[in-house]
C-alpha cells in the first residue's frame, strides 16, 4: 500500500513535466518539420507574450478573450473537438461502473453487503426506505465520494459541462443504494457520494486536461495518456472508445489553466497528549502534495473551478492509517477585483470546500458551501515580496465527526453525523524566491443530528516557514496544533489536543504564468 501512494505521488508529480505547452498561436504546421521542435517555440513565445510576473498584468493585446484566457489558453474545450454525446452514453456507462464495481464486491472481494443482492433485496429495500448506515470513516468520506467522481466524470468526459455532469453522480448513487446492496439505501450515501463526487471529479478531470495533448507524438504521447488515465480513469477509458487517444491534431483543444505543484517529504513528530511531559510522541515519514490550479488575481468571467486549492498528507509509521487528510476548495462562482497598477488583487467567490481529517484524536469529514475572500498586496517592489491572504465562511449541512470516545479501530461507524459552520484563514509572505512564512487556522463547529447528541469544536493552527536552498528546491518546518472540544448534554467538556512538528524538503514547482506562492 506504501509503495503504491508513493508510485501515484510520483505520477502526479509529472504532471508539472507534461502540461501547459499552449498559446495563442498553437498550430502546429507539419510542413515546417519537427512537432517537437514547433512545441518548444510555442512554448517560448507563448512565455514571452503571457507571463505573469509579480505586480503587474500581462497584456492582453495579442488574446482573444471571448475564448481564451490571459495566457491565450482556452477557457473551455473546443467542441469541434470535443462533442457532447447523447444522454444515453453517459447513463449506460454509469450503470455500468455500478455494475462492474458490484462485480467486483461481490465475486472477487466477497463483501457480506455484495451477497443475495436480487429482486427480493430490491423489493426491500423500495419499500422499507432509508437510513443512516454504520460503515466506517473511509468508506463513507473516501470511498463513496471516489465512486462518485466515477458517475460524474461519464458525463464530464463525454462533453457535458460541470452543472450538467452532476446529475449522473446522483443517479449512479441511487442505482447503487437501492440495488448494489443487500443493506438499506442510507441517506448520508445519496449526499456525500454526489457532492463530493463532483468535487473530486471535477478537479481529475481538469488536471487530466492540463497532461493532455493531441498535438503530440510517439512516447511523449503514449506518457500523457497514461498519466490522465491514471488521474481520470473514465474519461482514459472514453477516449479509447471515441479514439481521441489516438487522434491527432495541430490544435490545442482542451481547457487549460496555470497550475502550481508543491511536493513536500520529511519526518514528523506526534504528540497526541502535549501536556504529559513523560511522553516524548512518536515519530514517522510524511509526504505531501499541494495542487494550486488557475490564477485567482487574473481578471475574467468566472466559472465552477477554474481555480481550485487542493492538499493531500500522507503518514507512515502510525498504524494502519496513510491518509492523514485531504482538505481543498473549488470557486463556483465570483468576481475579480485589481488596482489600476495590478499591483492589488482581490477573489470574492461562492466555493465548495472539502475536508477529510482522520488521526489518532479525532475525525472529520465535511461538505462546505460558502463564500471567501483571496488578495493580493504587495509589500516590498524591489524583493518581489507580497502578501497573499484568503478568509473563508462557510455552511457545513453535512459532516461526520468523531465522538468524545475518540476515533477506534473498528470496522463500524465510530463518529456522528451532523452539520454546522466552518471557518478559515490563510496567509503567506513571501521574501521574493529566498523564504516564506505562513500561517493557517482551521475552525469547525460540527452538531450531531445522528449519534451521541454532542456539539464538536475543532481549532487547527499551522504555522510554517520555508527556505530556499537552491531554484526550486526549499527547507521548511511547520509545527500543528489540534483542539477538539466536545460538549454533551449532562456530561463533562471532553478536551482533545495533538501536536505535530514536521520537518521536510520541499519541491516547489511553479508554472511561469502562476508567479507567487498563494500558500
Amino acid at each position: 500500500m506504501k509503495t503504491l501512494c508513493i508510485l501515484c505521488f510520483l505520477i502526479l508529480s509529472s504532471i508539472w513535466l507534461q502540461a501547459q505547452n499552449i498559446t495563442s498561436h498553437d498550430t502546429i504546421v507539419p510542413a515546417k518539420g519537427n512537432v517537437k521542435g514547433q512545441l518548444k517555440e510555442i512554448k517560448k513565445e507563448k512565455v514571452e507574450h503571457h507571463s505573469d510576473s509579480i505586480g503587474s498584468q500581462p497584456t492582453l493585446a495579442q488574446v482573444d478573450t471571448l475564448i481564451q484566457n490571459k495566457y491565450g489558453d482556452l477557457l473551455n474545450d473546443d467542441t469541434a473537438y470535443n462533442k457532447r454525446y447523447p444522454l444515453w452514453v453517459p447513463a449506460v456507462q454509469t450503470f455500468g461502473f455500478d455494475f462492474l464495481i458490484f462485480s467486483i464486491d461481490r465475486y472477487m472481494l466477497k463483501y457480506d453487503f455484495s451477497t443475495q443482492v436480487g429482486i427480493n433485496t430490491w423489493k426491500h429495500n423500495i419499500k422499507t426506505g432509508w437510513e443512516w448506515d454504520t460503515d466506517r470513516f473511509g468508506m463513507n468520506f473516501i470511498a463513496h465520494p471516489y465512486s462518485g467522481t466515477l458517475s460524474f466524470n461519464t458525463a464530464r468526459s463525454n462533453g457535458y459541462n460541470y452543472w450538467q455532469s452532476i446529475p449522473f453522480a446522483v443517479g449512479g448513487s441511487l442505482m447503487w443504494e437501492y440495488f448494489g446492496e443487500n443493506t438499506l439505501p442510507s441517506y448520508n450515501d445519496l449526499i456525500n457520494t454526489p457532492i463530493n463526487g463532483a468535487f473530486l471529479g471535477e478537479i481529475s478531470y481538469r488536471i487530466s486536461s492540463n497532461i493532455l495533448d493531441d498535438r503530440t507524438r510517439g512516447m511523449e504521447r503514449v506518457m500523457r495518456e497514461i498519466a490522465a488515465g491514471i488521474i481520470d480513469p473514465v474519461r482514459g477509458l472514453n477516449r479509447l472508445i471515441q479514439g481521441k487517444s489516438f487522434r491527432r491534431t495541430n490544435l490545442e483543444v482542451y481547457q487549460k489553466e496555470p497550475l502550481n505543484i508543491t511536493l513536500y517529504a520529511g519526518m514528523q513528530k506526534l504528540k497526541n497528549d502535549p501536556e504529559d511531559i513523560s511522553k516524548t510522541g512518536t515519530y514517522n515519514e510524511i509526504l505531501n502534495l499541494q495542487l494550486d490550479y488557475g490564477n485567482p488575481f487574473e481578471n475574467r468571467t468566472r466559472k465552477p473551478y477554474d481555480f481550485f486549492k487542493l492538499r493531500i498528507d500522507l503518514s507512515y509509521g502510525v498504524g494502519r492509517k496513510i491518509l492523514d487528510n485531504i482538505r481543498g476548495y473549488g470557486i463556483l462562482y465570483g468576481k475579480n477585483f485589481l488596482s489600476e497598477s495590478g499591483n492589488k488583487a482581490m477573489l470574492v467567490g461562492v466555493y465548495q470546500y472539502y475536508d477529510y481529517w482522520d488521526n489518532k484524536t479525532f475525525e472529520l469529514g465535511a461538505i462546505g458551501f460558502g463564500s471567501g475572500v483571496i488578495t493580493k498586496l504587495p509589500v516590498h517592489k524591489a524583493s518581489k515580496s507580497n502578501l497573499y491572504t484568503s478568509i473563508h465562511l462557510a455552511l457545513i449541512p453535512f459532516a461526520g465527526s468523531s465522538t468524545r470516545f475518540g476515533p477506534d479501530t473498528s470496522q463500524y461507524r465510530d463518529y456522528n453525523f451532523g452539520g454546522g459552520l466552518e471557518g478559515k484563514f490563510e496567509s503567506t509572505i513571501n521574501a521574493g524566491k529566498r523564504a516564506t512564512a505562513t500561517l493557517t487556522a482551521y475552525y469547525y463547529w460540527i452538531h450531531s443530528y445522528v449519534g451521541l447528541k454532542e456539539d464538536n469544536f475543532i481549532t487547527i493552527i499551522k504555522p510554517r516557514v520555508t527556505v530556499s536552498l537552491y531554484k526550486n528546491l526549499a527547507v521548511g518546518f511547520e509545527p500543528a496544533f489540534y483542539y477538539n472540544d466536545v460538549h454533551s448534554p449532562n456530561s463533562p467538556v471532553v478536551h482533545l489536543a495533538r501536536t505535530e512538528w514536521k520537518a521536510f524538503v520541499m519541491i516547489y514547482l511553479e508554472d511561469s504564468q502562476r508567479r507567487g506562492h498563494y500558500n
